[in-house]
């Protein structure tokens, strides 16, 4: 794990502030006044100036690096600028690199995992889709770890296997939907999740939750376990609403379904179910607040 903070202070720090100590000195500074102007020692304005200090080449070439260096410079050198410009203005342009520029792409070669989001986000910002992003797919894990150490939980495994899933909150579509990549499955009587939480890998259950936004729900999380009357009476013992639909109805029937009971009449975590048609295995479908409250409604039925 390496936070961008580091990237600053190791990849661009170091060759800004040589870049800027040469300057100076070409300026006419002595050694004593570079290193006052840039608050650093003189043994390492020393170090700058016999190239002891490695540089990055991505910065060194940058062009708003380099005019920054100059105007700075120009600035110190006549005493037009103080030393607290001096830093907003180069605050304000490490600001700029970060933001899906030149210290992003640095970030990103040090942590390639921030490759695989679409565009850089600042990830120090607490509104970031990134971060959002990650919350739901620790959500996920921490969930699927309860689920999967729950004896007997691959028992209530349909045919098709399961799949437990989590929205963005503004979920607009299957790809703002995490879930498990392949499915849980009934290894030898033990529940198997072969990869890590994704968003946009499951259309089915990710479609029922959905389904059942649009129908006016808050849930934003659903896991599909095999059906069977007693299973959904149990979770209406417990206290969990029960919606039936039709899975051969023209329309979406989740939604209709929904619609027609009214969500604001719906537990907090619910239920949705089919028993079957022609082709079509019967399935229980829990939807609730968070992956959390779903596998605690499932783990219901595990201690009956």
């Amino acid at each position: 794990m390496k936070f961008v903070e580091e990237v600053v202070v190791e990849e661009f720090l170091p060759t800004f502030r040589s870049m800027l100590a040469e300057a100076l000195r070409e300026r006419g500074l002595t050694q004593h006044e570079v290193a006052e102007a840039l608050g650093i020692s003189q043994s390492a304005v020393s170090k700058y100036a016999h190239g002891d200090v490695s540089r990055r080449e991505e910065v060194l070439d940058d062009e708003r690096v380099g005019d920054l260096v100059e105007r700075v410079a120009d600035g110190l050198a006549t005493g037009d600028m103080s030393r607290v410009q001096a830093l907003v203005e180069a605050e304000v342009l490490v600001r700029r690199l970060e933001e899906g520029d030149l210290l992003a792409r640095l970030h990103e070669e040090a942590m390639p995992e921030l490759a695989d989001y679409d565009g850089y986000v600042r990830i120090h910002d607490p509104e970031s889709g990134l971060r959002t992003s990650e919350q739901v797919r620790s959500s996920l894990r921490r969930a699927l770890r309860r689920l999967t150490n729950a004896s007997g939980f691959a028992g209530l495994i349909p045919n098709v296997g399961s799949n437990l899933v989590e929205c963005l909150p503004e979920a607009a579509g299957v790809d703002d939907v995490a879930g498990v990549p392949g499915r849980i499955f009934d290894v030898k009587g033990r529940a198997t999740v072969p990869a890590d939480p994704e968003f946009g890998v499951s259309e089915h259950v990710a479609g029922v939750l959905l389904s059942a936004r649009e129908a006016g729900s808050d849930a934003r999380a659903a896991l599909n376990v095999r059906y069977d009357s007693g299973i959904v009476a149990d979770l209406e013992a417990a206290g969990y609403d029960a919606v039936e639909f039709d899975p051969d109805a023209p329309t979406d029937p989740i939604r209709e379904s929904i619609a027609e009971r009214g969500p604001e009449s719906l537990s907090a975590t619910f239920v949705c179910y089919q028993t079957g048609g022609y082709g079509i295995e019967p399935i229980t479908y829990v939807l609730g607040p968070d992956a959390d409250a779903v596998v605690t409604a499932v783990k219901t039925l595990l201690e009956r």
